[in-house]
């Protein structure tokens, strides 16, 4: 198969560039950068096609995936800085591109007739409750821009196609880029404490794991809305931080602190992003590994 995949920069993108070399198949990758700007660590990114494009620019995205005429287009890309989207100066921008870039793509992949993969997120729901959502939910009610924006994203796709997949995933870490398992161990490495939030509970994603399923799926014809994390049970920050440095051998004591306590964060962030992961099961998929095991992976990964 023919694969186009935007946000090759970051982290799932790369992974999934890598996963499609694996396999055998041809892929396109494109960011906004004039070039490839990942990590440079020999891997197949670095040896696949790359193409500079501005996914919110409807007409440099019907040309240059229409050229390249794929069978199915894995959508990376967004703006994923939650925080900073918060900003009222920000917040058209954040939206042309996960609102007005997605649809610009899924408007091409309607008129090649190829399958779209959007990865959303968590954040489309409100948060509330202890029950895990489930991938068909229709019950959105983002807390902040980016969840309305990822939603947005999601009625596009849609609203647009019948040939999609629709991920939602959370708590994402990868080799390429920052993410909170970079962080607390660099955190890990100049603080005797540190203070991390135990009332948002949710499971976290390994990019290198979800990259081997979204192969998987976009071999398949099993459309539509499925839910995505690696398995190994329903954690908090503090639990996932406790972890982390304990498969890295770090002292660092871990002091658990609501998210009212923390209190840092501009965005409102949700406190239950339990995913139900039951329907990849009945559609056929394999689950990912355990997110105990994808950090013990990861760890060995980054050295």
């Amino acid at each position: 198969m023919k694969f186009f995949v935007t946000g090759v920069g970051g982290q799932l993108g790369h992974d999934v560039m890598n996963e499609l070399a694996r396999r055998g198949h041809t892929g396109v990758g494109s960011d906004i950068a004039p070039a490839y700007s990942g990590v440079a660590d020999g891997s197949a990114v670095t040896t696949m096609p790359y193409v500079q494009l501005d996914i919110t620019d409807a007409i440099a995205v019907e040309r240059v995936i229409s050229e390249v005429k794929p069978d199915a287009v894995i959508h990376c890309a967004a703006w994923t800085a939650v925080d900073m989207a918060e900003d009222d100066a920000l917040v058209e921008k954040v939206r042309a591109i996960n609102a007005g870039g997605t649809q610009n793509i899924a408007t091409v992949c309607k008129k090649l007739d190829c399958k779209m993969t959007y990865i959303s997120t968590d954040y489309v729901f409100d948060g509330q409750g202890t029950e895990p959502w489930q991938p068909d939910c229709k019950a959105y009610k983002p807390l902040n821009v980016y969840g309305q924006t990822k939603l947005e994203g999601e009625l596009a796709v849609s609203g647009t196609l019948e040939k999609f997949f629709i991920v939602r995933i959370a708590w994402v870490f990868g080799l390429n880029g920052k993410n909170f398992i970079k962080t607390m161990l660099n955190v890990g490495k100049t603080h005797d404490t540190v203070r991390v939030v135990n009332d948002q509970i949710g499971t976290p994603t390994y990019t290198f794991d979800l990259s081997r399923l979204l192969v998987d799926m976009n071999e398949t014809e099993k459309f539509g809305y499925y839910h995505a994390t690696n398995e190994g049970g329903y954690i908090s920050w503090y639990d996932f931080t406790c972890e982390i440095y304990r498969q890295a051998g770090l002292s660092t004591k871990v002091v658990p602190v609501t998210t009212a306590e923390y209190g840092l964060s501009k965005a409102a962030r949700p406190f239950n992003s339990r995913l139900d992961k039951s329907k990849l099961v009945a559609a056929g998929f394999k689950p990912l590994p355990t997110w105990q095991d994808a950090l013990a992976r990861y760890l060995k990964e980054i050295g």
